[in-house]
Formats: C-alpha cells, sequence, structure tokens
C-alpha cells in the first residue's frame, strides 16, 4: 500500500495544481494542444484569400505558420496532429499541400522531400495511389477525405477526378430532413459540405444533367445557410481546421469577399498563437470546469470549493436558451465552450448539470437566475418560480430525454443520425447521461418529476449499455482513443466511464459492471498504471480514469489499486502533470490532449483515495 504522507501529499500537489489553472472569474480555461492539421490548413486558407485580395495582408502568419511546421516535423519526416501525435498520411498530405500551395516548395526543400520520401513509401509515389490511401483511411465517411483531397487538388497535387463529389444542394432542405439523406459527412460537417460542395462543383461540374443543375439553381440558397449558422466571430465549432476548409474553399472559387469567408479569414488570424501555430479548438472551458468540479466532488472538496455562487451563475450562464441555428438542437443545453462557435451535446450538458447540481446549497440565490431567464427570453410560470433553483437542471435533463436514440443510448449532437460512427449512440454519452439523471434524483427527490419517464430513459440506456458490451468486458468511448491501440480505440476510457455511471447507481454488483471491472484489472500493465488498452504504455490520464472507479469496485480490486495508487503517486511527484497525452479524438478523428486532463483526473483519483483511507484533508 502506498504510503498515506505520499498519497496526501500527491494529492495536495495536483489539488493545488488544479486551483492554479483556475481563472480569476472561478472557471477554468484550459489549454488545447497546438495542431500541425490546424496549423497547415490556416496557412492555406490565408494564402488563398490573400491572393484573392491581390496582397500580402497574412503574409506574416502565412511565413510563421510554416516555419513551425518545418521546425516541429516528427523524426520519420512526416507529420501527426499534435507535436506528441504519430505521423499520419492525413496530416502529413495537408502540411505538404500547404508548402505547395504557398509556393514554398524551395524554400522547404528539405522539409517536403522528407515527408514525400515517408509518404511515397508508404502508400505509393503515384497522386492516384495517394488519394486512394486517403479514401481508404475514412472509408465511406467522406468528412475528412474530401477536405484533405480539396486541399491536394488545389495545390495541384492531384486531379479533380480523386475528389469525391459533396451534394451541398442538399443543405436547401430544412435541417430535420438530413438524417434521411445518408450523407457521407458527419451531421457537425454542414459548412464544409456547403463551401467545399460549392469548391468542387466550381472545379468539376457533375457529369450528370440533373446535379448539375440542381446546384446551379442551389447555389445561392445553400451560402444563405451557410451565413446563418456561422457564428459572430466567424468559428464554425471554435475549429480552426473546419472553418479553415470553409475559408479556403469559398476563396478558391471566387467567393474570398463573401461575408462567410471574410469572417472566417478573421477567426483564423485571431486564433495564431505567439508561436505561429494553430490549436485544433478555442478551447474548452466549459468542459474542463465540469470535469474539475466533478473531481473536487469525487475528492470531497466541492463543499470547501470558494466563490460557488459565482461559478454556479457561470455554468448557467451557458445554457442555452434558444434552439441553436447550427445543429436546429432544442433550447437547454450546454456546449463545450462559451464562446459563439459551440455546439449544446450530450457529453456537455450532463457535465454541467451535474457539476451544476453539486454547486447548489441553501446559499444559492435566485437573483441570476430570474435575470438570466430573462436574457434568454424564457418566463417561467406561476408554479415554475417555487422551484426556479432546480429548472436549469430539469430543463436541461428533459433536453437529454429528447436527444435519446431508438436504440437506448444517446449521441452526440442529433437525434436518429445513424449512418456513420460519430454520430451514433456513444457508450461513454450515454453513461454520462445516466449519472445527471441519478444525480439529480438523488440530490433533489422532491424535484424528481416525471419519476416514470425518467426511469424509462434508465432503463433503455442501461440496456443499450449491456447490448454494447464487448466480448472482453469493456466499452469503447466515442470521442476518445488510443494512439497506441489497433484502430487507435481507447476500452480503458470507455469502460471507465461506463463504470462510473454503473457505480453511481450502487449497481456495481451487477453482471456487466463486473465483466467491466475484470476487463480492467486484466489490462493493467506490470508497472501499475494503465494504457488505453492492452500493453499499451501507461498514462496518468487513463491510470487516474482507472483508480477512480476501481477504488469503489470492492476488496478484490484492493491490490490493482494499490499498484495503481503507487504508479500514480510516482508520476505526480516527478512532475507527470505536466505532461499530458495525446487520448482526445476530434472530428474526424483529429488527435488532440489538454493541459487540464492528468491534473483533473488525478485530483478525482487521489482525492477519493484519500478519502477512502481516512486520509487527512486540507
Amino acid at each position: 500500500m502506498v504510503n498515506s504522507a505520499r498519497l496526501r501529499a500527491a494529492y495536495q500537489t495536483a489539488l493545488d495544481a488544479l486551483l492554479k489553472e483556475r481563472h480569476p472569474d472561478g472557471y477554468w480555461v484550459g489549454e488545447l494542444s497546438t495542431s500541425a492539421l490546424s496549423t497547415a490548413t490556416a496557412v492555406m486558407a490565408l494564402d488563398l484569400v490573400q491572393k484573392a485580395h491581390g496582397d500580402t495582408r497574412y503574409q506574416a502568419l502565412i511565413d510563421g505558420g510554416l516555419a513551425w511546421l518545418e521546425k516541429n516535423q516528427n523524426d520519420d519526416g512526416a507529420w501527426g496532429d499534435t507535436v506528441k501525435s504519430f505521423s499520419n498520411i492525413s496530416t502529413t498530405m495537408l502540411c505538404r499541400a500547404a508548402i505547395h500551395l504557398t509556393q514554398s516548395a524551395p524554400r522547404f526543400a528539405l522539409a517536403l522531400s522528407r515527408a514525400e520520401n515517408w509518404l511515397f513509401t508508404r502508400y505509393g509515389s503515384t497522386p492516384e495511389e495517394l488519394a486512394e490511401a486517403v479514401r481508404a483511411r475514412y472509408g465511406k465517411d467522406r468528412t475528412f477525405a474530401t477536405p484533405i483531397l480539396t486541399t491536394c487538388a488545389l495545390a495541384g497535387l492531384v486531379s479533380w477526378k480523386e475528389v469525391p463529389p459533396l451534394p451541398f444542394e442538399l443543405s436547401v432542405f430544412p435541417q430535420s430532413w438530413f438524417r434521411f439523406f445518408k450523407l457521407q459527412v458527419v451531421s457537425y460537417a454542414l459548412p464544409a459540405l456547403i463551401a467545399i460542395g460549392r469548391c468542387i462543383y466550381y472545379h468539376k461540374k457533375p457529369w450528370n444533367p440533373f446535379s448539375l443543375v440542381f446546384r446551379w439553381l442551389a447555389r445561392s440558397r445553400s451560402m444563405k445557410v451557410l451565413e446563418k449558422i456561422q457564428p459572430p466571430n466567424g468559428g464554425f465549432l471554435e475549429a480552426t481546421p473546419l472553418t479553415s476548409f470553409v475559408t479556403l474553399s469559398l476563396a478558391a472559387c471566387g467567393l474570398a469577399h463573401h461575408p462567410v469567408a471574410v469572417l472566417g479569414a478573421s477567426f483564423i488570424e485571431n486564433s495564431v498563437r505567439p508561436d505561429g501555430s494553430w490549436p485544433i479548438d478555442t478551447n474548452l472551458s466549459t468542459w474542463v470546469t465540469t470535469l474539475a468540479v466533478n473531481a473536487l466532488d469525487a475528492a470531497g472538496m466541492s463543499d470547501h470549493l470558494d466563490r460557488r455562487q459565482e461559478l454556479f451563475n457561470w455554468l448557467i450562464a451557458q445554457q442555452y436558451g434558444q434552439s441553436h441555428p447550427y445543429t436546429g438542437a432544442a433550447p437547454w443545453g450546454w456546449a463545450w465552450t462559451p464562446l459563439p462557435g459551440g455546439v449544446p451535446d450530450a457529453d456537455d450538458t450532463p457535465g454541467a448539470i451535474i457539476a451544476a447540481a453539486k454547486l447548489l446549497d441553501e446559499t444559492t440565490s435566485v437573483d441570476f437566475l430570474v435575470a438570466d431567464f430573462a436574457r434568454k427570453g424564457f418566463t417561467p410560470s406561476p408554479e415554475m418560480r417555487e422551484h426556479l433553483l432546480h429548472l436549469p437542471l430539469f430543463f436541461g435533463l428533459q433536453w437529454l430525454r429528447g436527444l435519446q436514440n431508438r436504440d437506448g443510448g444517446w449521441p452526440t449532437f442529433c437525434r436518429g443520425w445513424g449512418h456513420l460512427p460519430f454520430d451514433r449512440s456513444g457508450c461513454d454519452l450515454t453513461a454520462h447521461v445516466i449519472r445527471a439523471i441519478v444525480t439529480v434524483r438523488r440530490l433533489f427527490p422532491e424535484f424528481a418529476t416525471d419519476e416514470q419517464l425518467a426511469k424509462q430513459n434508465l432503463d433503455c440506456g442501461l440496456a443499450y449499455l449491456t447490448r454494447t458490451q464487448r466480448p472482453d468486458g469493456s466499452w469503447l468511448p466515442l470521442w476518445f482513443g488510443c494512439q497506441h491501440a489497433p484502430d487507435d480505440e481507447n476500452p480503458t476510457y470507455g469502460t471507465a466511464r461506463v463504470l462510473a455511471a454503473y457505480r453511481d447507481m450502487s449497481m456495481m454488483e451487477s453482471v456487466p459492471a463486473k465483466r467491466g471491472i475484470a476487463f480492467l484489472l486484466a489490462i493493467q500493465n506490470e508497472d501499475g498504471g494503465w494504457g488505453g488498452a492492452m500493453e499499451c504504455p501507461s498514462s496518468i490520464e487513463e491510470t487516474a480514469l482507472s483508480l477512480e472507479v476501481l477504488l469503489d469496485a470492492g476488496p478484490s480490486c484492493e491490490g490493482a489499486v494499490n499498484k495503481g495508487l503507487d504508479w500514480l503517486v510516482q508520476q505526480v511527484e516527478s512532475g507527470g502533470l505536466a505532461h499530458p497525452t495525446p487520448i482526445g479524438f476530434y472530428f474526424a478523428k483529429l488527435w488532440y490532449f489538454e493541459k487540464l486532463y492528468p491534473i483533473i483526473f488525478s485530483v478525482a483519483a487521489l482525492g477519493r483515495a484519500c478519502q477512502i483511507r481516512a486520509a487527512c484533508l486540507p
């Protein structure tokens, strides 16, 4: 068993690190990894825009981005999504295209030669072979394959015949119809569908006369749709890659002066980092704030968190009060960020509900809620005013209930989409929603209305989790992965997150939970830590997540827990909290890491261990 003093000291180190990262206004912002992929797409977008304007307005940013790419090329000559990511064909093709598109090949001849050697050795030296390799990586999903090949075609590296078309004309139909079209892009890629579809149409007209006429007629109206769903700061989903793909596509088909392209270029310009690079997304502030609050609660510290009212108010202010123009989502969900490009989803919403419920107490004032509801254009009925403090939680749960799929699980953004992987129900999302429902029912039983419906949601969600549990006892998450594991899967993250739902429901003795626990015990590494899967290198994130649930899994796990705690404490003592692991997936499986993940997850695990072992808390 790890020494109690070392355990407490490691917890205090993690706790201090987390509180140090707190914003002066009480919440957390975090810091996402810099991305070679984002940098390459941003450089191309700015270059095409400035060429369309006939000036050099962005040249300093373009030069800085290219210099950063050269400096951060992997040792094998290719690029990965982040500075810690393995090389992959997608990012390498984009970086290569950026060098060619900006006519910088002579200046970066060595970097280009190394990248092409890596590509040609693995995938073939002809443009056709490389294009096929890109398409093969994504299968039926064109969300990312088509944008990559579009940039390559614009750079003269592949012919336009290698670029699959995108039916941008379908965007003129109501959003509720999209699920029936079997689109080959995910639901949240609508801006790319429109802009890249327009670019491909401009450079490669369809042979089918009906498609030709339909797309010609849909040009103006589709651009109105794109303009309507663009946030005021220009950043679609706050994501540099998506915004860059939209901007460069418009600039490449004569629309660089369109308001969408102008706003998009502005967002890209404002998102650059001091070192000349761009992140995958602006920030995950709402997400990491709810993770931090819930980790502190797991550690028994949420009651001691100062400025609780201020933090509660901030969280409630991020709840959407109107239908979202991008996805058509109903009011009362939460996004991952308070910035304009966020979209409400089924992972951030349960996280916010749980955190807000933990922050609520008898001292919470209703004054802010009255003003916040008025700001959102909502007037509570007299009956609702009796439960005003609970309304945001209740509305959030109602929003989640409306999102539940027929299979019993929860998707990320839109109910009923199931054609492509990132639109389907997810085990980690479903477990998170279950935890939110259980938390509100437990903390506020007097407000647990519609009990029969809540039970139905839970029963269907649990049935979904039972069906999707794999033969080895694991569950796979939707938005997290492990680059060391086969197919980039992360059953450790998925299983730990699902087991947290069984724990919260006091069902750790159930058959699915026992099988999940057995899986985590079976894949523990010899060093005591956990990686994303069997025989993957141990990470702080995956070890802490596993420990947090195994601490409540009974005496049979004590040996594994002791080994895991010893490994985790050693990592904290050696400064490991400052070295996050790429475990996050963004859309189309784009890797990222987040500065706060190892800190937050360690606070939850170590703090919970201190509680259970009756260590003195600060």
